[in-house]
């Protein structure tokens, strides 16, 4: 089992994760696509379906960054159950991944070239998280799923009722994050103040908005 690796054994899987995540079309989805059996908008207009592909783009790179936080946190957490978890959460978001990219591909746009960046900076971040210990992991954890849960809404009141398909997708995501971040609470996880997630808010922002352009 994965609990049982040598560090340096999860050192080369995270690795390996970080291909997978990172290479188009490399992972397939464990679940089928929530918007499978509905319309694919092809109604949509030229500047719409653009628009929307871009937030889907900032969504799947919001997925790229869940997958390098949690590696990252389950390389240095230290009870095995809460690594065990984390790699858990992290299977679950291969679907969100794939299912983004999908849609991205489907209006024809394409994925973030800073995702590499992204997934860098957010495994430094998660390794440190979980080095500071585990309830404050679970609790960064618990924060950075309210915030992708924030952007959710925001996204689908945008796309409205527009794009069956994409709000489909949007809604079984905010779904799951927002039950990761119970799970992460519940857990044990500290809640953070409120100024620690304005701050958090201040750069989840500052990363959509350049998603959405590159």
């Amino acid at each position: 089992m994965q609990r049982n690796l040598s560090f340096s054994d999860r050192l080369l899987s995270h690795a390996n994760n970080a291909l997978k995540t990172l290479t188009p079309g490399a992972v397939k989805a464990a679940q089928p696509s929530p918007a499978a059996e509905l319309p694919s908008g092809e109604a949509l207009d030229q500047a719409r379906r653009q628009h929307i592909a871009r937030l889907m783009r900032i969504n799947h790179t919001g997925e790229v960054c869940a997958q390098g936080l949690y590696q990252g946190q389950s390389l240095t957490a230290r009870l095995p159950d809460i690594r065990a978890s984390m790699e858990a959460a992290s299977e679950e978001e291969f679907d969100h991944l794939v299912w983004c990219e999908d849609r991205i591909k489907e209006l024809g746009g394409r994925t973030s070239y800073l995702n590499p960046g992204f997934y860098t900076l957010s495994y430094v971040l998660g390794a440190l998280a979980g080095a500071a210990g585990d309830k404050w992991s679970l609790g960064f954890v618990a924060a950075t799923e309210d915030q992708v849960s924030l952007h959710l809404k925001d996204h689908l009141d945008q796309i409205d009722q527009d794009d069956a398909r994409s709000s489909a997708i949007l809604q079984q995501m905010l779904d799951d994050e927002e039950r990761h971040a119970k799970n992460a609470l519940d857990a044990g996880g500290v809640a953070f103040p409120g100024w620690v997630k304005s701050a958090m808010t201040v750069i989840s922002k500052a990363m959509t908005k350049t998603t959405y352009r590159v």
